[in-house]
């Protein structure tokens, strides 16, 4: 059976598993952390076995030294001669000469090789018994950072990497990278700046791989499903579900479908990546798009009350700017009226 394929039980009772946890070396920790990149949906059942191990202590094994095994040896050879000693011997006279006969002797050798190998067997189960004690080898540490709407942070990675993660976002990552790679796992949108090394910097985005070196793009993962990579400096190798290996240059845009299709095209840096500097980018966005930006971007609700023309269209870029004043911008242009209350804000088409 694969290790993917494990559950508790057979992590718990694996020898090298528990090799890892209780006497880790360079082999068991190279490839469990290896193992653990590939398989992050795997951490927490990983880390509840590492418990379960760690909570369980094997008491030393008593060790029969050659002195022990001596003493107890002479000590029934001891025990044997008493014996004969204490053994009563009969006399019987007969017509014609004397004899003596005595009872047998019983098997004292016998019984000694027998009381050794009792006392071998009590020695291993003495070995064998454990007792419970608190877990003092620290769980695989992870750092994630969630952004609700209306919110972004920059993360600065160990290696010196810069991560710009967008509202609506997640980000999970190891607090000290292996030796070999570097692993981060991303839900939503964010812009990296990696820094140059030999180690390579993979971004895990559901079962899709991205893989650099040093550059700087943009990763955003949709509702649907559909992926999008757009790289600003240096070179990606994107690893698809389906096994395709594509590269990007610099201002060429992956677009993959949730269905496996995938396409290249060129991109407009301030309207993909002008988040990350404060800029509100709408580029002929329809009233659903301007609504859901709008929502992730002040981490308000919008209701849209009235008759909207389907074709309707928006354009315009802001930077900084307070929600009150793209309101305005966006329902000056188009005849709508809005309404702010608190969290809540109603857009209205009076035609």
């Amino acid at each position: 059976m694969k290790y993917e394929d494990y559950d508790i039980e057979n992590f718990i009772t694996d020898e090298f598993f528990i090799q890892w946890i209780k006497s880790p070396n360079e082999n068991t920790s190279h490839f469990w952390e290896k193992w653990m990149e590939q398989h992050p949906e795997k951490r927490s059942l990983v880390n509840e076995a590492a418990n379960l191990i760690r909570s369980v202590k094997y008491t030393d094994c008593p060790e029969f030294t050659d002195r022990m095994y001596v003493d107890t040896f002479e000590n029934i050879l001891k025990a044997d001669n008493h014996f004969r000693q204490q053994t009563p011997i009969m006399s019987t006279k007969s017509s014609s000469h004397t004899s003596v006969k005595s009872f047998p002797v019983f098997p004292i050798k016998g019984i000694a090789a027998s009381l050794l190998v009792l006392f071998c067997v009590w020695v291993q189960f003495e070995a064998m018994r454990f007792k419970p004690e608190q877990a003092t080898i620290a769980e695989i540490a992870l750092i994630k950072r969630t952004n609700p709407s209306g919110q972004k942070s920059i993360i600065d990675l160990p290696d010196g990497s810069r991560i710009h993660l967008n509202a609506n976002s997640e980000i999970e990552f190891p607090q000290e990278f292996s030796s070999d790679s570097r692993m981060i796992s991303l839900i939503g949108e964010a812009f990296f700046e990696i820094e140059k090394e030999s180690r390579p910097f993979i971004v895990r985005s559901g079962e899709t791989k991205i893989q650099v070196l040093g550059t700087s793009f943009n990763v955003k993962k949709k509702e649907n499903g559909a992926l999008y990579v757009a790289l600003v400096t240096g070179k990606v190798s994107v690893n698809t579900e389906n096994g395709s290996k594509l590269t990007l240059d610099p201002n060429e845009m992956l677009i993959l479908e949730a269905g496996g299709a995938f396409r290249k095209t060129g991109f407009d840096p301030n309207e993909v990546t002008g988040w990350k500097d404060n800029f509100l980018v709408f580029k002929t966005s329809n009233l659903v798009d301007v609504k859901r930006k709008l929502e992730q971007w002040y981490g308000v609700n919008i209701e849209l009350k009235g008759s909207f023309d389907k074709n309707w269209t928006y354009s315009g870029v802001y930077e900084d700017e307070i929600l009150e004043n793209v309101l305005r911008g966006i329902c000056l242009t188009s005849g709508m009226r809005y309404k702010i209350e608190n969290k809540k804000i109603t857009i209205t088409n009076p035609k």
